[in-house]
């Protein structure tokens, strides 16, 4: 990866305790996923077109009404005061800044609206669908008084994996580190530590609702004007159902490996999504992003931008907003220098001719 994000990545290491570090960087069963995004990646090759005008590149987008300075976006995690005291407000200060996408989840350690006011540029809100559906529904109203521009509903998770590495440590969310936007009587398994147990995985077999179906869809639908977007899709066939259904984009994603261990990785799953969706509803793709040079083979291979999850905590576990800052500059600065070596200097030039598989 890029030096500055390594430098992150050995800092945030540092200065997270070890529970908290292994949180934020474990994934589920054997951890296969961890290197599977990043070898996923590194198989693709970039095939750079030569003798372009490249003197005025502009790596700017839109993306559902938002304009955006790169096709950057931070993926939702939650819990960023994990990293850093200002939690999320310090994030979405440094997006604006960049002129990034943010993603705030749902179980954010700040109040949707101390992000907000924090933030100049666009903000979604992720949401888990839980069994009582009155805490998504308060959610909801609040983000759309807030000035959130769409909900993305995270679908891989009808429950939190086993992670093997919050079992060893009998991980419990933190005292004084909470998601202050659900009721505590909600959260408090989170809390709960137990040994050889994750209060997390708990916490989702107590309050997420395994039964939602496609037909679910359109009780959201109902109670929001804000488009809805779907993350986690690995197959063409969820992707065409995401579209019967309405979703107002697509997040293909493997939950950072921490979901279903052995899934395809996102980078593979894109290219087969991306002809599904055939341009009927916008297509994101997460998952080890960690060079400018992934954002041009995203959009290569369907994308219309990229999400980027842990190298943003690490950049806030640093130094703040102006570690998050830092890392999504140097992502930015980097896409631009592969945009004037690729002979691309507009983002809609990027297509499938310009990378091959090895």
């Amino acid at each position: 990866m890029s030096p500055a994000l390594h430098e992150y990545e050995a800092a945030a290491r540092e200065r997270l305790a070890g529970p908290v570090w292994d949180f934020l960087a474990g994934g589920s069963g054997t951890e296969s996923m961890l290197s599977a995004g990043r070898e996923a990646l590194d198989r693709i090759r970039l095939r750079p077109r030569l003798l372009v005008d490249v003197s005025d590149c502009d790596p700017r987008t839109s993306l559902l009404g938002a304009d955006l300075a790169a096709p950057l976006g931070i993926a939702p995690m939650a819990y960023h005061r994990l990293a850093h005291d200002e939690g999320e407000t310090a994030t979405a200060r440094a997006a604006g800044e960049a002129g990034a996408l943010l993603t705030v989840s749902m179980f954010a350690s700040r109040t949707l609206e101390e992000i907000a006011a924090a933030a100049s540029g666009p903000l979604w809100l992720q949401l888990y669908w839980l069994r009582d559906r009155r805490p998504m529904i308060d959610l909801i109203r609040r983000a759309e008084a807030a000035g959130y521009r769409a909900l993305v509903l995270t679908v891989d998770a009808p429950r939190v994996a086993r992670r093997p590495r919050d079992v060893r440590n009998g991980f419990a969310v933190p005292e004084g580190i909470r998601a202050v936007n659900i009721d505590p009587s909600l959260m408090s398994a989170s809390h709960t530590d137990r040994p050889g147990e994750s209060a997390v995985a708990r916490h989702s077999r107590e309050q997420f609702d395994p039964s939602v179906t496609w037909e679910d869809l359109a009780w959201l639908r109902e109670r929001t004007s804000l488009p809805i977007v779907l993350k986690g899709l690995l197959t063409e066939e969820d992707a065409e159902l995401a579209v019967k259904h309405g979703a107002g984009g697509i997040v293909v994603s493997n939950h950072g490996g921490r979901q279903l261990d052995f899934a395809q990785p996102a980078m593979d799953a894109l290219p087969e999504i991306s002809e599904a969706v055939a341009g009927r509803c916008p297509v994101i793709v997460d998952g080890s992003i960690r060079h400018g040079a992934d954002i041009a083979k995203a959009l290569c291979l369907g994308a219309d931008i990229v999400f980027v999850g842990r190298p943003v905590l690490w950049g806030l576990a640093h130094s703040g907003g102006a570690g998050v800052l830092s890392v999504l500059r140097t992502l930015m600065e980097e896409f631009e220098e592969v945009m004037s070596l690729m002979g691309a200097p507009h983002v809609r030039l990027f297509g499938p001719s310009g990378v091959t598989l090895q």
